[in-house]
């Protein structure tokens, strides 16, 4: 009886669970640091002792290919909201996204055309080639043995199960679902991603989801005083031991001095500052909507108008200029 209940280390019940908790942590961070913010949006570079430990243990605990997983990411913010998007509850229903996200990621990562044109750039070397892409199986094996080996059968299987269950519900179902579905927004940003908690600890950081569709190249998820993302407290302790370099941050807001014309250091900032502009814009609309219902309209035109200054367009500075001073 004692073989099914105790390994190397025999511990009490909420040892194990200790245990659990740490195991899967470490593969969050991985997701959250390796696979999304560097991987994925080049926000940040790792040293390579450090990169090769996170796509070891997610081989091991996840069986996640780290080409797959960036490709469907890309997509889904290519063509968020969209038919085209791999798990948009606004497309697909809550329901569908946050219990049966997994399923959705397996069909999609599956499409050859989709991670050619979406996977570049990850990892391509022969051990990615010869045994992280090509045995996945194995290295779940591998990870369940020292599972075994180190707390029994009974509490090794349960660990194993829990870190195997532990990305397909909270990062294929929970952020994919209810962050695009359920929390706050902080920015109005083109899809409906929102903020589950301001802090940003049982997933990593990834819970402020709006935060980084406004931002995504931004190693830092938490924007707001308010707002705490664990992930970039992971980020901060590696970059300080010299193991972490970070590339690209949300815009500092910064201040313009008054002009009586707007001119192109006035339209730079409008548009590198775009979401808190609108932010704002939007807080104005609401304090006129029930005092002068003609006016809020008109708010609604010009802030169609404005949010115009930086969708993609063929125009030249000098004319996106012009244009902001039409606005004016």
């Amino acid at each position: 009886m004692n073989i099914l209940f105790a390994g190397v280390f025999d511990l009490p019940w909420w040892g194990y669970v200790l245990v659990g908790v740490v195991f899967t942590q470490i593969t969050i961070a991985a997701v959250t640091l390796f696979l999304h913010r560097s991987q994925t949006h080049r926000a940040v570079d790792f040293h390579p002792v450090v990169n090769h430990f996170f796509r070891l243990w997610l081989w091991l605990s996840t069986g996640m290919k780290t080409k797959e997983w960036v490709a469907v990411h890309r997509k889904h913010h290519a063509k968020c909201e969209t038919p085209d998007d791999p798990h948009s509850p606004q497309v697909l229903g809550i329901n569908r996204v946050l219990w049966g996200g997994v399923f959705l990621y397996v069909r999609i990562s599956s499409d050859p055309e989709m991670l050619a044109r979406y996977g570049t750039g990850t990892p391509d070397d022969w051990i990615e080639r010869n045994l992280y892409s090509k045995y996945v199986l194995f290295g779940l094996t591998v990870m369940g043995l020292i599972d075994v080996i180190l707390f029994g059968i009974v509490p090794g299987l349960l660990i194993l199960a829990v870190q195997l269950a532990w990305i397909p519900f909270w990062a294929a179902g929970v952020i994919n679902g209810a962050g695009h579905y359920w929390g706050y927004r902080n920015w109005s940003t083109a899809d409906a991603s929102t903020n589950l908690s301001p802090w940003g600890v049982w997933i990593g950081g990834e819970e402020l989801h709006n935060n980084h569709h406004a931002y995504s190249t931004s190693a830092k998820f938490s924007i707001k005083p308010f707002e705490f993302d664990l992930g970039w407290l992971y980020l901060r302790v590696l970059q300080t031991l010299g193991l972490a370099t970070v590339r690209h941050l949300a815009p500092v807001r910064k201040q313009v001095a008054p002009r009586t014309t707007p001119d192109a250091p006035m339209l730079s900032a409008i548009i590198e500052h775009r979401y808190e502009v609108l932010a704002r814009y939007d807080r104005s609309m609401k304090e006129i909507e029930v005092s002068d219902p003609a006016a809020h309209q008109t708010m609604r035109d010009m802030r169609s108008e404005l949010a115009a200054l930086w969708e993609r367009s063929l125009a030249t500075q000098e004319q996106l200029v012009a244009k902001l001073q039409a606005w004016c």
